[in-house]
């Protein structure tokens, strides 16, 4: 006997209950969307290592300074111990979220990371205008953070294998149910 499951989803919002019934492909794309995203962050932090020294200095200093981040960029620029940590860690962390959506590992930790990334490079981009508030940047914010609503490491991803895990008689994800902010 077969059972049919279907693609509901939903949740509530401000008091609002919102339901969706997914298209049969839709963990395909979600899928595509993963891998994509994440080559796309993968290959930015590579070109960055690749031309090592890469330094950010030049970028936070000379940020315009109607955006809303201008302040805290050029202090940072003007803290050389800063910005040899900021060196490394953007590219560094650019290829580790990257390999990560790929393969389908801590996919909600990586996409978070993502997505923070390119909120500060948006809003570092951003000089108040209205007409550009909506850039390329804040739409891959949009979608890092729409991989990690979806649980896009659950679906042809390592994040499936890793909440089985057995650890103490029990799969990962139910000893330690925090890890769920982390995979999926």
């Amino acid at each position: 006997m077969s059972t049919k499951t279907t693609n509901e989803f939903g949740g509530e919002f401000g008091g609002i209950t919102l339901l969706g019934r997914a298209h049969s492909l839709s963990a395909l794309f979600i899928v595509l969307l993963r891998a994509t995203i994440g080559g796309m962050i993968l290959f930015a932090g590579l070109g960055k290592v690749s031309e090592w020294p890469f330094d950010a200095s030049g970028y936070l200093a000379n940020v315009d300074p109607a955006s809303p981040v201008s302040g805290l960029f050029g202090a940072m620029a003007s803290m050389p111990a800063l910005m040899e940590i900021v060196n490394v860690v953007v590219p560094v962390t650019q290829v580790l979220i990257g390999v990560a959506l790929i393969a389908g590992a801590f996919v909600r930790l990586a996409a978070f990371g993502g997505a923070i990334q390119m909120t500060m490079f948006y809003l570092g981009g951003w000089a108040g205008e209205f007409l550009a508030l909506f850039d390329s940047t804040l739409i891959y914010a949009a979608v890092f953070l729409t991989v990690a609503a979806f649980g896009a490491g659950r679906i042809l991803g390592l994040d499936a294998y890793i909440e089985r895990i057995e650890v103490g008689g029990m799969p990962l994800i139910e000893r330690f149910p925090a890890a769920r902010y982390l995979l999926g």
